[in-house]
């Protein structure tokens, strides 16, 4: 069952949002189709899959953005996109994809948990709330929509354990979104503010090198359990980075520097 505001709100044509309503859904090994999604694959990914997926192999940052991702030119005219380097065959598959199926599952990227869902979140409402919306979709090869096993949205997020995912991927579109508005004016392609970007962005362990490196967490007013969570934790650390770069570029007061 659809919310009313659901059905008052504008979708592009042919997508309506599943509200309350249920799909049915499953993925495993007796499906026909089984990793059939993991073949000529175009696949985003974004800085926490970075950090999970790196972490999962037992890889720094940087050795894993050179083995596994390729730049690309997105929808972002100011900052490159990422996308997950496919094997140089004509089935271009995963390069996590084993015998027995995905050998990163449990760390694998947003994009793979949502299917088949895909999920739009609108910024533009009242009081500065945000809403999200799932929508469903189809692949004419998949034959997981012909399963009986049942779902509304909510239980699909927490099976796929996507809920922290979502809340990363926002953080990293409002990064996104500066970005957009070209904050590196002046500098050309690839200029130092790009680079610093790029880096606390995507490579999480040169970016812990370079706190170290100008002692940049006694620069701000951080308690000490943010600061503590920063020194030994990834997420956190992007967090503080985020905050950082908007700081930076944007002039936000995400961080107070200390006299």
């Amino acid at each position: 069952m659809q919310n009313k505001s659901d059905i008052e709100k504008k979708f592009p044509e042919g997508m309506v949002p599943l509200g309350n309503s249920t799909f049915r859904f499953a993925c495993h090994p007796k499906v026909p189709c089984y990793t059939r999604c993991c073949r000529k694959l175009d696949l985003y990914i974004y800085p926490y899959d970075i950090i999970q997926l790196k972490n999962r192999l037992g890889m720094n940052s940087e050795d894993f953005l050179n083995q596994y991702v390729e730049v690309v030119r997105g929808s972002n005219p100011y900052f490159p996109t990422l996308m997950l380097k496919m094997t140089e065959n004509e089935e271009r598959l995963c390069p996590f994809l084993s015998n027995t199926g995905c050998s990163v599952y449990e760390e694998r990227p947003s994009a793979c948990r949502t299917y088949p869902l895909e999920r739009a979140v609108d910024r533009s409402t009242r009081r500065g709330r945000t809403e999200e919306y799932y929508f469903l979709t189809r692949h004419d090869y998949c034959l997981g929509h012909q399963e009986n096993t049942a779902w509304t949205v909510k239980e699909w997020i927490r099976d796929q354990k996507l809920y922290y995912y979502n809340v990363m991927d926002d953080l990293w579109a409002e990064m996104d979104t500066i970005f957009a508005g070209n904050p590196f004016a002046g500098e050309g392609a690839a200029g130092p503010k790009q680079i610093l970007s790029f880096m606390v962005c995507y490579n999480i362990d040169r970016f812990r090198q370079y706190v170290g490196d100008h002692n940049l967490l006694n620069k701000f007013r951080l308690d000490k359990a943010r600061r503590r969570q920063i020194e030994k934790d990834d997420e956190s650390l992007l967090r503080f980075g985020y905050d950082w770069l908007k700081y930076l570029l944007a002039g936000m007061p995400t961080l107070v520097q200390k006299k």
